[in-house]
C-alpha cells in the first residue's frame, strides 16, 4: 500500500494536481522590473471583496466529524466559490506568535486542543491531522482557491496577543514554547500588567523577534503558491516597550520595523522572481498616519518606498473618515480595501450593527468613498447572502441599508496613549454611551449615507426614508424636534423605546448629513415625577451599578434601609451605587435623599460629564468636598433627615428637612474631572471611614439620553 492510498481522496486530487501543474509547466524566472510590473497589474486588479479566515475552522473541527479535506473546506470556504469574494486571506492561526496551523519548520504547530482547556470541548484541533493527510490547512486553501479562481494571501498577525490569559500557574491554549523559553522577549509579564497594549506582546525592538517574523514569513512564501502575504499589525497593535508604558515609538523603533517590511520586500521578490510569479504585501493598520507612527509603524515611508501593494485599514475602531484611507493609499498608487470587522457595540435593542442590512450600509459607504474593494474581518458564514451583494456597489443599490453613527466603538487609547487625539471623526453613539440632551444643549450628529441619493430621487421606484431615535425616557414625541440637514421631520410614530421620523429623500445627501435633536421645555404646570427613585426597601437594582467594594466594605437591607459601611483605610476601601442619569447641570435638576449616618464620612456624588461635587454627611456637619468652607453644623445621627438639593444653572442650594442651609454659586467648575454623567452614594474613600443608612435616594432631571440614532432606506418591492 502506497502513501498515497492512505489519504483522503480530495487531498490526494489536491497534490496530484499541484504537482502535476507544476511538472508540466515549470515556471520561467522574471526580471525584477517584469517581476515589479506583474505585480503592479496584480495589485490593481479589481477585488470586490477579500475575505479573511481567522484559522478557527482548523483550530475548532467538529470532534466527532470525519476529517477530510472537502469537510475542512465546507466549513468556511467551499460556498465562496461562484461569490463576489475575489481573494482569501487565510491566518492560519498565528495566535501568540510563532504558533501556527500549517506545516511550518521554523515556527511551532499548534496541536493543542481547545477542549483540554475547556474551550468548546466538542470540537477539536485537526492541524497535524490534515499535515499527515499530506495537505495541510493553508495548503488546501489555497489549492481550493486558485481552482475557483480566487488569489489566496496567508495571513500573519503580527503581535496576536490572545494568548495573554496565560499564566504560569495555568498555561493557557495558545501560549508558545517561544514565549515560556525567552520571557525576556516580551514587553511584559503576568504580573508587571502593561499600560496599554498586552503583556504578552513580543518585543520588536529583539533582532531576534524581527528575525523570526521574516523567517515565518519567508517560509510560507517559498513552500506555498500564495499570491501575496497580508500582514495584520492591527491583531494587537503592540510592538515596543515604550508604547506599552504609555510612550511613544522612538525614531530607531520606526526604522527597525521599516527594516524589516524592507527585508520582507526583499524576500517576496527574489522568491517571486525565482518562481515566476509575483507576491504581494498586504498590510492591514490602524486609519492613521500619526497613530500607526506613534505605535512604531511608519506607514507612510513604507508606501513612499513602495514595500506595501495593499492598504487595508481599521478594525477595532475608526480615526478618519474612509476617504483619509482612499486619498492616502492613492497617493502613493496602492489599492485601498477599508475593513469591515465585527462591530461587538453591545446594548442594541430594534436595530443590530451586525445585520445585512447594517453591512450593506457599511459596505456603500466604502464604495463611497473611492475604495478600491472591502476586506471582511470576523465574518465565517460562508452561506450569508453579502458575499454575493457588498463587493460591487450596482448589486447593492437597491438593496434595504440602515445606517448608524457609530458602528465600531473600541477605544484607541488601548493600545496607545492619547490615542483618541488622533481622532477625526465626529461623536460617538452607541447605546452602552448614550449622548445627553437638554432643553439648553441639543445634539448633532453625522450619519454617513452612501447612496447616491440623487439618482434614487429619480427613480420610478424611490427608497422609503426614515430616522429612529431611540430616547427610553421620553414621555411624547411632541417634546422632541429633529432636523436633517437644516430641514425640520414631522409626522413622529412611537415602536417602544423609539420615535421614527420619515425624511424626504430631498433633504439626504450622498455623504455626511447632520441630524440636530432638540428636547423641547416640558409645557405642563404640574412638576415633572422624579426621573430615578430609590427606596430602601429592596438592594439597587439595574442600571445602578455598585462598586466592587472590598471585604471591609458591606450593604445590607436593614429597618427599610440600605446600611453601607466601609470599615477599612487601604485601597479599595470604599463603596458606591452609581446610577447613569443624564444630567446637565446648566439646566435645573433636583435631588432628594433621606439618610441617617451612623459614623465616618458619607457622600452623594453628582456628576454630568463635565463636573461635579460631592456633597459630605458627617456626624456633626454637612459640607462640600471640593469647598469645605461651605458647610453646614448638624447633628447627623439622631434621625434620619431629608436632604434636598438643587442645581439650577450651576448654581447649588440644599435645604435639610425643609430648611434652607446652605448655597453655593456656580458649584460645578468645569475643570473638575469628572467624566461620568452618574449619581452615586455610598461610604467615603479609599483613606477614610464611614457607615450611613440611606432609607432613599430620588432625583428629577430634565434631560433625556438619546441611545441610538438609525437612518433606514427601504426599497419597494417590485
Amino acid at each position: 500500500m502506497t502513501a498515497s492510498s492512505l489519504l483522503p481522496a480530495f487531498a490526494v486530487f489536491s497534490l496530484l494536481t499541484s504537482s502535476l501543474s507544476r511538472a508540466q509547466d515549470p515556471p520561467a524566472p522574471l526580471s525584477l522590473e517584469r517581476l515589479r510590473e506583474l505585480r503592479h497589474e496584480a495589485a490593481h486588479r479589481r477585488r470586490g471583496i477579500i475575505a479573511n479566515n481567522d484559522g478557527c475552522d482548523c483550530l475548532y473541527f467538529p470532534k466527532d466529524q470525519v476529517l477530510t479535506g472537502a469537510a475542512f473546506l465546507d466549513r468556511r470556504t467551499t460556498a465562496l466559490a461562484g461569490t463576489q469574494v475575489a481573494a482569501l486571506a487565510y491566518c492560519s492561526i498565528s495566535s501568540g506568535f510563532s504558533h501556527f496551523t500549517h506545516n511550518t519548520q521554523v515556527g511551532t504547530v499548534l496541536t493543542r486542543s481547545g477542549a483540554d482547556y475547556g474551550i468548546l470541548p466538542n470540537t477539536r484541533n485537526v492541524a497535524q491531522e490534515l499535515i499527515d493527510q499530506g495537505a495541510d490547512c493553508l495548503q488546501l486553501v489555497t489549492d481550493y482557491g486558485h481552482r475557483n479562481g480566487m488569489e489566496v494571501f496567508w495571513s500573519m498577525r503580527m503581535n496576536d496577543t490572545h494568548d495573554v490569559a496565560h499564566r504560569p500557574s495555568k498555561p493557557y491554549l495558545l501560549y508558545p514554547p517561544l514565549k515560556v523559553e525567552h520571557p525576556e522577549w516580551l514587553v511584559g509579564d503576568p504580573v508587571k500588567r502593561t499600560r496599554n497594549g498586552r503583556w504578552s506582546s513580543v518585543n520588536y525592538a529583539v533582532r531576534e523577534v524581527r528575525d523570526l517574523a521574516h523567517s515565518y514569513i519567508e517560509e510560507v512564501c517559498r513552500n506555498y503558491d500564495v499570491d501575496g502575504v497580508e500582514l495584520d499589525f492591527f491583531r494587537h497593535m503592540c510592538y515596543f516597550p515604550s508604547t506599552a508604558r504609555g510612550g511613544q515609538a522612538s525614531d530607531v523603533e520606526r526604522a527597525q520595523m521599516t527594516e524589516l517590511m524592507r527585508r520582507i520586500r526583499r524576500t517576496t521578490e527574489t522568491v517571486g522572481c525565482t518562481r515566476g510569479r509575483p507576491i504581494m504585501i498586504a498590510i492591514r493598520v490602524a486609519d492613521s498616519v500619526g497613530y500607526n507612527r506613534d505605535l512604531g509603524l511608519d506607514v507612510e515611508t513604507w508606501l513612499a518606498e513602495g514595500l506595501v501593494d495593499l492598504l487595508i485599514t481599521t478594525c477595532y475602531f475608526r480615526l478618519n473618515p474612509w476617504s483619509y484611507s482612499v486619498e492616502l493609499g492613492h497617493r502613493y498608487d496602492v489599492p485601498v480595501y477599508p475593513c469591515l470587522s465585527d462591530s461587538r457595540v453591545r446594548g442594541g435593542t430594534r436595530f443590530h450593527r451586525g445585520s445585512t442590512k447594517s453591512y450593506r450600509g457599511r459596505a456603500m459607504n466604502v464604495w463611497a468613498s473611492g475604495a478600491d474593494g472591502i476586506h471582511l474581518f470576523n465574518y465565517f458564514d460562508p452561506k450569508r447572502p453579502l458575499w454575493k451583494e457588498i463587493g460591487d456597489p450596482k448589486t447593492l443599490s437597491r438593496e434595504d441599508k440602515l445606517y448608524f453613527v457609530t458602528v465600531r466603538d473600541g477605544r484607541p487609547s488601548q493600545f496607545l496613549a492619547n490615542g483618541a487625539e488622533h481622532r477625526n471623526t465626529g461623536p460617538a453613539l452607541v447605546p452602552g454611551k448614550p449622548v445627553v440632551m437638554s432643553p439648553k444643549h441639543a445634539i448633532e450628529l453625522d450619519i454617513e449615507v452612501g447612496d447616491d441619493l440623487a439618482a434614487l430621487r429619480e427613480e420610478p421606484l424611490p427608497p422609503t426614508a426614515v430616522c429612529h431615535v431611540e430616547v427610553p425616557r421620553i414621555q411624547s414625541p411632541e417634546r422632541l424636534a429633529v432636523w436633517v440637514n437644516g430641514r425640520l421631520l414631522e409626522g413622529a410614530t412611537v415602536e417602544d423605546t423609539w420615535l421614527d421620523w420619515p425624511v424626504p429623500l430631498a433633504c439626504l445627501e450622498r455623504g455626511a448629513n447632520r441630524v440636530r435633536i432638540e428636547l423641547r421645555k416640558d409645557p405642563s404646570p404640574e412638576p415633572a415625577p422624579w426621573s430615578l427613585v430609590y427606596t430602601g426597601s429592596t438592594m439597587p437594582a439595574k442600571p445602578w451599578k455598585p462598586d466592587p467594594g472590598s471585604v471591609r466594605t458591606s450593604a445590607t437591607l436593614e429597618g427599610g434601609a440600605l446600611t453601607i459601611a466601609d470599615r477599612g483605610d487601604i485601597s479599595g476601601d470604599y463603596l458606591y451605587y452609581r446610577f447613569p442619569w443624564g444630567a446637565d447641570f446648566s439646566d435645573v435638576v433636583v435631588v432628594e435623599t433621606q439618610v441617617r449616618v451612623i459614623s465616618g464620612s458619607s457622600y452623594l456624588i453628582l456628576a454630568d460629564s463635565t463636573s461635579g461635587e460631592r456633597i459630605g454627611f458627617h456626624p456633626d456637619h454637612i459640607d462640600l468636598f471640593h469647598d469645605r468652607k461651605i458647610r453646614y453644623d448638624m447633628d447627623t445621627t439622631d434621625d434620619i433627615h431629608t436632604y434636598r438639593i438643587v442645581v439650577d444653572g450651576g448654581d447649588l442650594t440644599i435645604s435639610v428637612d425643609g430648611h434652607p442651609c446652605l448655597a453655593a454659586p456656580q458649584a460645578f467648575p468645569a475643570k473638575r474631572n469628572y467624566s461620568r454623567n452618574e449619581i452615586c452614594f455610598g461610604a467615603t474613600n479609599s483613606g477614610g471611614l464611614g457607615e450611613a443608612e440611606w432609607h432613599a435616594v430620588q432625583a428629577r432631571v430634565d434631560t433625556v439620553s438619546c441611545r441610538d440614532l438609525v437612518l433606514s432606506l427601504t426599497f419597494p418591492k417590485p
